[in-house]
C-alpha cells in the first residue's frame, strides 16, 4: 500500500493546517515527511522463501515416511513441495507486514530509519532556513518509528530529551491505527515545544518551507 492511500484528504488537510498554525507561533519551520517504508528488506523476503521451501520439502518427506505414499510421479514430489512452500512463505511475508517486521531485527529497522530520515532532511533542504530553525518530523509507517531531526538553531535552545514524549506518543498512535490524528497532535506538540523554549518568530518571518506533508513510498 502507498503512503498516500493511508491518509484521507481531510487528514492531510488537518496536518497542513496544524503545521501552518504551529509556525504562526514560532520561528521554527516544520516539515512532516511520512514514508511507507524505509527499505525493501529483501533479506526478510529471502529468509521466509527459503524457510518455506525447506518446510515444503520436510513435509513431503514426512508424508512419504509415515504413509508410504509417493506415487508414480516422483519428479513432481521432488520439485513441487519446495516450490509450493516457497510460494506460500513469500505470500505470507508480502501480505502480512507484522510478520515481515518481526523477522527484521530492531537494530536493522533503526539503522534504516536513521539513514532515510537523514536523507529526507537533506532532500527537503530543512537546513536552508534563515535562522537554522528547521525541524523534520519523520514518520516511518512500516517500521513504526519516528525521528525528529532539528537544525542547529533549534538544537541550541531545545534539549534533545524534550522531544522523546512526542515520538513516543506518535508511535503509540500509529500502532493503534490513529495515523492522521496522531500526526496532527505531534505537529502541534512540536510547535508548542518550540514556543516554550524560545524559538521566537520574527516580525518579518516568511514561510520558508512548504506546510504540505510529504508522502513517500520508499
Amino acid at each position: 500500500m502507498a503512503a498516500r492511500d493511508r491518509f484521507s484528504d481531510d487528514e492531510l488537510a488537518a496536518i497542513r493546517r496544524a503545521t501552518h498554525a504551529a509556525e504562526a507561533q514560532t520561528g521554527g519551520e516544520l516539515v512532516c515527511v511520512i514514508i511507507e517504508q524505509c527499505d525493501t528488506y529483501q533479506a526478510a523476503l529471502w529468509q521466509v522463501t527459503a524457510l518455506g521451501a525447506l518446510t515444503g520439502t520436510l513435509a513431503a518427506g514426512l508424508w512419504h515416511t509415515l504413509l508410504g505414499l509417493w506415487g508414480t510421479y516422483s519428479t513432481l514430489w521432488i520439485l513441487l513441495p519446495p516450490m509450493l512452500g516457497a510460494t506460500v512463505g513469500l505470500l505470507l511475508v508480502t501480505t502480512l507486514p507484522t510478520l515481515r517486521r518481526a523477522l527484521i531485527s530492531p537494530a536493522v529497522l533503526d539503522r534504516r530509519v536513521d539513514r532515510r530520515a537523514a536523507v529526507a532532511f537533506l532532500d527537503e533542504e530543512i537546513f536552508d532556513t534563515r535562522d537554522r530553525t528547521g525541524v523534520l518530523l519523520f514518520v516511518a509507517l512500516f517500521e513504526h518509528r519516528i525521528r525528529i531531526l532539528r537544525d542547529s538553531g533549534v538544537e541550541e535552545r531545545v534539549p534533545p530529551e524534550a522531544w522523546d514524549e512526542i515520538t513516543e506518543d506518535l508511535a503509540l498512535g500509529l500502532r493503534a491505527g490513529r495515523k492522521g490524528a496522531s500526526v496532527v497532535a505531534a505537529v502541534e506538540a512540536c510547535g508548542h515545544l518550540l514556543v516554550t523554549h524560545g524559538v521566537e518568530r520574527r516580525p518579518d518571518d516568511t514561510n520558508e518551507l512548504s506546510d504540505e506533508p510529504r508522502l513517500l513510498d520508499e
